[in-house]
């Protein structure tokens, strides 16, 4: 592990990146196809009806994989501009223009984004192809690929925006992209009630971007990249920068899954495989760390809301490590994974200048070897007659040997053994957590042990999980009959898809690393670097962390492959017992927010009827009631008039009288 290289904590925000340039021609006018290809896509395979089922899932594969094509392109070009003039903004059209409030359709192009574009295009094609097997007999299969598409492109809109109201829109669509593949199979009620949970806590989130898009033009006048984030950022007060940072904080919480917004994610896997892979894995849930590194320059002057930041990351990765342990469900342990991992990321992000670059790192060396777990994960269901209980497999090796080895790719490289890609980018994030913010070395301490002993617990739960599925003995059958079972291999097309991950999993991280080549690619974005050394030395840091991942990886080994796995779950200890239940993330958000908001509900509902509508109600009943008593006096017969008017006759004279006396 090279020396830690870092931003230095006393560079203002202003200074990160060079001010964008604008663009009026050459090859860069094709970025917009990144988004409309696949929305094209989409809509054909939306509206054209059953006459696409045929060759519908390959449409899906070309929009997805054109869009990879062009944006290779465009990353060349901009690989060979001057490293001062890679941010680039791209004009589309006039999209708002209100009085003072006026906002461009336009593409930023610059490292950070094209980042994302290559790894979303790419990792979702190869999920295009996997999907075409995977989802082969299903009757639905052309709706599975326009909604692919529809979320291919809404995550190249979110990355590719140049304000953050074009931000909102792609953060909105791929909200809506995942509800409907969440709950493709909503003819299943949990699926459909886990697809609305989904859609639920990611609209909680969303409600602090909308904030923050507020506080934006409120102190800027603006809600554009080029304005808030420019010279402009560092103007503003630390109230405001910290207001905007934490409800920024709270829009990634809700897209990435993070405390306490991430009860969320082990459900969504109720939807298929590849959708997990591709929206759990590779992009949506790194949707919360994008928008963190791209508001860098606000983060920076909030020195309270990157705290606040680290401590979520921190909590989140303990979190979903200590689930992970406990799950006997295949991809719900993997959901823990990637939640502990997106953990990893917002802490790194959280460390401002010190870590920008080493979230981005692992986000995209997480995108390959989690998506290719995930796939493997479906690989295995397809064998095993679609079981998910790990319990129930064990000693798949033997039968299933593209899959262990692509899985065991991808194992390896999240425990971070070298040289595999988790060395190069997690155990980066945990040199950066040991360096000094600010002078705060306490912080050092505490945020360095919090992501050391993750890497430790990591090891154990991933290692459970590998060593029930594919070592140790055999212990096939079927939930519904006990028959026995046939373990096989997956088609070709599903494992291709694995085998390309695999490699990315092995080198895609060395590639990277070498000579700081991805930190410095992030320079236009994240700032020029600066060397920092953390509290303790680079190599005892590398001793640390292999040595719990190895403590980690025996215990995991002995319990899980020398000893025999007993099929049905022991009761466990009391930790145990609320890691399977998630903590019991689910009992607090229903008493903490869904029994109040119940009951208030309900209150608003009894003061509507009783104060508002009965208010009204009331005014018109006792109208009927003085109409009723009116009408009775109109009897239509002449004597009772005649008596009425004697009566009144007499009154008045006595009145009269009664006042002249």
């Amino acid at each position: 592990m090279h020396t830690l290289t870092t931003l230095a904590a006393s560079l203002p925000a202003a200074t990160i990146g060079p001010a964008p340039e604008p663009v009026s021609g050459g090859i860069y006018l094709v970025a917009p196809a990144l988004v409309g290809i696949p929305v094209l896509g989409a809509a054909i395979l939306l509206l054209g009806g059953r006459r696409t089922d045929r060759w519908g899932h390959w449409l899906g594969v070309a929009a997805s994989s054109l869009s990879f094509v062009f944006g290779a392109v465009v990353f060349v070009a901009l690989l060979g501009r001057p490293a001062d003039q890679r941010v680039l903004d791209l004009s589309v059209r006039s999209w708002i223009d209100a009085g003072a409030f006026q906002v461009d359709a336009g593409i930023r192009i610059d490292p950070l984004s094209m980042t994302f574009v290559l790894l979303v295009t790419f990792v979702g094609s190869l999920i295009h192809v996997y999907s075409v097997a995977y989802m082969e007999h299903d009757a639905d299969r052309r709706r599975f690929f326009a909604y692919l598409n529809l979320f291919v492109a809404a995550m190249l809109t979110l990355v590719l925006a140049n304000s953050y109201l074009l931000l909102f829109v792609g953060w909105e669509g791929v909200g809506l992209a995942s509800y409907l593949l969440i709950g493709f199979w909503n003819h299943r009620t949990e699926y459909a009630v886990a697809a609305k949970k989904a859609f639920v806590a990611n609209r909680i989130g969303d409600l602090g971007l909308i904030i923050a898009l507020g506080l934006m033009f409120a102190n800027f006048g603006s809600v554009s990249f080029l304005d808030v984030l420019g010279d402009r950022s560092a103007q503003v007060s630390e109230g405001v920068a910290t207001a905007i940072g934490l409800m920024l904080l709270l829009a990634a919480c809700g897209k990435s899954a993070q405390f306490p917004l991430q009860s969320w994610l082990g459900d969504a896997m109720a939807g298929p495989t590849p959708v997990s892979a591709l929206i759990h894995a590779a992009t949506m849930v790194t949707a919360g760390v994008y928008l963190i590194v791209r508001s860098a320059p606000i983060m920076n002057e909030a020195p309270t809301a990157q705290l606040v930041v680290v401590i979520v990351g921190a909590i989140t990765l303990l979190f979903g490590a200590i689930v992970g342990c406990a799950k006997d469900d295949i991809k719900k342990a993997l959901a823990a994974s990637t939640m502990s991992q997106i953990g990893y990321m917002i802490l790194a992000a959280g460390l401002g200048p010190v870590g920008y670059a080493f979230a981005i790192f692992h986000l995209v060396t997480h995108g390959f070897f989690k998506a290719g777990m995930f796939l493997g994960a479906g690989s295995v269901m397809h064998g095993m007659d679609d079981q998910v209980d790990m319990r129930r497999f064990g000693g798949l090796a033997r039968y299933m040997k593209i899959t262990w080895l692509t899985f065991m790719a991808g194992w390896l490289a999240i425990l971070g053994i070298p040289p595999f890609s988790g060395f190069f980018s997690k155990d980066k994030i945990i040199e950066a957590a040991f360096v000094p913010v600010a002078g705060a070395e306490w912080r050092a301490w505490v945020f360095g042990t919090v992501t050391l002993l993750g890497a430790g617990i990591t090891a154990f739960y991933m290692s459970r999980l590998f060593f029930m599925t594919f070592e140790g003995e055999r212990r096939w059958s079927t939930q519904r009959d006990g028959s026995a079972q046939h373990p096989h291999e997956a088609p070709r097309l599903m494992t291709w898809p694995m085998i390309v991950l695999a490699v990315g999993s092995v080198g895609i991280g060395l590639f990277l690393a070498l000579g700081g080549k991805f930190v410095e690619w992030l320079e236009p974005v994240t700032g020029t670097p600066e060397h920092e050394e953390p509290v303790l030395p680079v190599w005892l840091l590398i001793t640390l962390t292999l040595g719990v991942v190895v403590v980690g990886t025996v215990i995991a080994y002995r319990r899980y492959a020398a000893a025999t796995v007993p099929v049905v779950p022991p009761l466990g200890t009391a930790l145990t017992r609320a890691a399977r239940v998630d903590l019991y993330q689910d009992t607090v958000n229903d008493v903490a927010l869904v029994e109040p908001g119940q009951a208030l509900t309900r209150s608003l509902v009894f003061a509507d009827r009783a104060v508002v509508d009965g208010a009204v109600t009331g005014i018109a009943r006792s109208q009927i009631g003085l109409g009723e008593i009116t009408r009775r006096v109109q009897t239509g017969f002449v004597r009772s008039y005649a008596a009425t008017m004697l009566l009144g006759l007499v009154v008045l004279v006595v009145v009269v009288l009664a006042t002249q006396s």
